[in-house]
């Protein structure tokens, strides 16, 4: 899809339909829906005056435009309401996109404009977040139909800010675009059946990723994986034929030193900070030996999706250029139930030494993210964000609303909830206090993997606090948000790449900070 900008008036755009952001109550009688209503002869007001379209939040009215109408190359005009002016912020404008996109494509419209009337002062961020809406809004899960298949598309989208700066809307629609392609990116790979998305699959959409993009890449086999002691990772997938992976990915700015590389296991970054994304890549998760029960097994396919952030975060990364480098670490792996598997009671060590007891096979995901961030901070990780589908738990606490942070370092909590909350990602801090650790202390070992049925998103960090000790660390569950059970006028029901937009915010403002301290 081509992804345009336009700073002039709106109504001469050449597109076959332009879609309108309209605020709650607004009337037609000043600025740009006046402009446009006498464009098109009195339509708009028309539709106001009968009640067909108030403003509110997901309303639409779709309004077909009469040839030879003065000026108005347009023929047909969406009318989307995006609620109240005060309360209108980015994530109102990409979620308008999106809907306006969805919609408009299935009226089968090649050519868009989108008319997102960004706050005051937010030109390049409001174009930014448009393009990022309208492909987001663009995806559909259908790949592997036949029948009923998704097959229209839209050709162009045109983003227009009448009167602002022209370089500045440009930049914001390129990142945009390279934002909304890395969601999706994400979202496609937390879709594939578990038998096209395995670990060894996975690695090998890491290596392409690397070799398209310009990133250091180090997959860590088996055997390499037992010589450095990962017996927490490993004995996730001892049930399984398929082979484990331990996927590092690495971004080096331009001119920076690169220090000693990635695949040497010593530290990758010698001196400063380093940031470390962490995310689980369970391909796909039957439970092991504690096995789920079958209904909705078959979502367990999605049990991948934070590995998969992790990698859509990274090709974002590699084409913003932020001017420090990062880590990005996937622990890839089944987790199946046979023969070799691992069994309740079973007692495992992982690469830092700690012996853990294994009482669910269920709780697998932190112990392949233990030896994910001990292998991180080995390679010189001085901060570290993890996030996984870890919990059945933090659904229950938190629905499909909020993903759930938790961590040792209240600013780095902080700066990730305000990223969410600027790209409309919405993040709830659950508590950690030393409390919790106490359920998860073992009779036998150091530690067990699940510490009963109270607060398991909690105990299941506080498992995870054991590998992160002397870094500044933050968890994200993910496990409620990762996938939407039904669709939304602005995005299709199915993997919905939540947080890689807020890790992205995150990595940019810390950008842009940089940036200004060195200034």
């Amino acid at each position: 899809m081509e992804i345009q900008t336009s700073t002039g008036r709106a109504g001469v755009l050449d597109v076959q339909a332009l879609a309108v952001a309209v605020f709650k109550d607004e009337k037609a009688d000043e600025g740009l829906l006046k402009e446009l209503d006498d464009a098109c002869g009195g339509l708009i007001k028309s539709v106001f005056e009968s009640g067909e379209l108030k403003g509110k939040e997901a309303e639409s009215a779709y309004v077909v435009v009469g040839e030879g109408r003065g000026g108005l190359k347009a023929r047909r005009l969406l009318l989307v309401g995006v609620g109240e002016r005060e309360s209108y912020g980015l994530a109102q404008v990409s979620q308008f996109a999106g809907t306006a996109a969805r919609a408009l494509r299935a009226r089968n419209v090649k050519t868009v404009g989108l008319v997102a009337r960004a706050p005051e002062g937010e030109d390049e961020r409001a174009a930014q977040a448009a393009v990022e809406g309208a492909i987001m809004g663009l995806f559909e899960p259908d790949k592997y139909r036949t029948v009923e298949k998704e097959e229209r598309a839209v050709d162009r989208v045109v983003v227009a800010a009448p009167g602002a700066d022209d370089g500045a809307v440009k930049r914001g629609a390129e990142r945009g675009r390279v934002v909304g392609e890395s969601v999706n990116f994400t979202r496609d790979m937390a879709n594939e059946p578990g038998a096209y998305m395995t670990p060894t699959i996975m690695a090998q959409r890491a290596q392409q990723l690397a070799n398209e993009f310009g990133l250091e890449i180090d997959v860590l086999d088996r055997a390499r994986a037992e010589q450095l002691g990962m017996g927490s990772f490993l004995s996730v997938a001892r049930g399984s034929d398929e082979p484990p992976a331990m996927i590092v990915l690495k971004y080096n700015p331009e001119g920076a030193e690169r220090g000693k590389g990635i695949t040497t296991g010593e530290p990758a970054f010698d001196g400063g900070q380093l940031l470390a994304f962490v995310g689980k890549g369970v391909t796909f998760d039957s439970g092991g030996i504690s096995i789920k029960p079958g209904e909705n097994m078959e979502l367990m396919k999605y049990d991948m999706t934070g590995g998969a952030t992790v990698m859509g975060v990274m090709r974002a990364v590699a084409q913003l250029k932020p001017p420090f480098p990062l880590l990005g670490v996937v622990p890839a792996t089944e987790n199946l139930p046979s023969g070799k598997a691992t069994k309740p009671g079973d007692v495992v060590r992982a690469m830092t030494g700690k012996t853990i007891e294994i009482i669910n096979t269920d709780a697998e995901g932190r112990l392949i993210l233990a030896d994910a961030i001990a292998y991180a901070k080995r390679l010189g990780a001085t901060r570290v964000v993890d996030l996984a589908t870890l919990t059945g738990a933090v659904s229950i606490a938190l629905g499909d609303v909020n993903t759930a942070v938790l961590g040792t370092d209240q600013k780095l909590i902080d700066e990730l909830i305000e990223s969410g909350r600027e790209v409309g990602e919405k993040l709830w801090q659950l508590p950690l206090d030393k409390e919790y650790t106490r359920q998860i202390k073992s009779d036998i070992a150091d530690i067990k993997n699940v510490g009963g049925r109270k607060a398991g998103a909690i105990t299941a960090a506080a498992f995870l606090k054991e590998f992160a000790d002397g870094t500044s660390w933050a968890h994200l569950d993910i496990a409620g948000t990762a996938w939407g059970d039904e669709a939304k006028p602005f995005r299709a029901k199915g993997p919905t790449g939540i947080c890689v937009r807020t890790l992205i915010n995150y990595v940019e403002r810390q950008a842009s900070a940089a940036a200004t301290n060195a200034g």
